[in-house]
């Protein structure tokens, strides 16, 4: 619980300024939004022994306060997935229950116009949920972040996004770290296409 206030807190003193600053900008340029889906790649390390790589889908919206800076949101599912175990003699195939939802918020810093470069810092949840419903009702049960396996996450990361008028294509890479029992880091893809307006 005190957990989920300190990022409601945080969460609260990011937007504000943001907001403000972007009201104040009216006059000297347009605001504009950028969304996108994109597919996820997520690299879930829970030990050095087994590693996970989940697939999944999500989407994002970014509002822009000036030219460089947006404030983004972004969820994203990883459905299950097969992964084998080997020892000495043989290998075992398992179908993990776990189905990370991540849901993340924070801010994007662009390097350039149409073609830029990017730095990204967000803050947020992911929601290591073990089940073994269908797609659907894993992810609804996801939603619900009540089943007590959902962990404070921040997630350093950059990438790359380029523009043919309002239609682009986008590549983030970074760390996304929870923390359970200490920092763990696991790798994270996505890419998708975006559109501004």
């Amino acid at each position: 619980m005190k957990a989920k206030f300190l990022l409601a807190v945080l969460v609260f003193l990011t937007a504000v300024p943001s907001f403000m600053a972007a009201q104040s900008l009216g006059q000297e340029r347009k605001n504009h939004v950028e969304v996108g889906v994109f597919a996820d790649y997520y690299r879930f390390e829970p030990n050095s022994r087994n590693t996970i790589n989940f697939l999944g889908v999500g989407g994002r919206a970014g509002f822009y306060m000036n030219n460089h800076a947006a404030m983004e949101a972004e969820m994203a599912y990883d459905f299950k997935r097969n992964y084998s175990t080997a020892n000495n003699i043989n290998t075992n195939l398992t179908t993990t229950r776990v189905r990370p939802l991540h849901g993340l918020f924070g801010p994007k810093f662009d390097f350039g116009s149409h073609s830029a470069f990017f730095l990204t810092g967000k803050v947020g949840f992911v929601n290591l949920s073990s089940t073994s419903a269908t797609a659907q009702q894993g992810f609804q049960n996801s939603v619900s972040l009540d089943t007590g396996s959902t962990r404070f996450a921040v997630y350093p990361g950059g990438g790359v996004e380029g523009f043919i008028g309002p239609v682009g294509l986008r590549v983030d890479v970074g760390d996304e770290i929870y923390f359970m029992g200490g920092a763990q880091n696991n790798l994270r893809v996505t890419f998708g296409p975006t559109f501004k307006f």
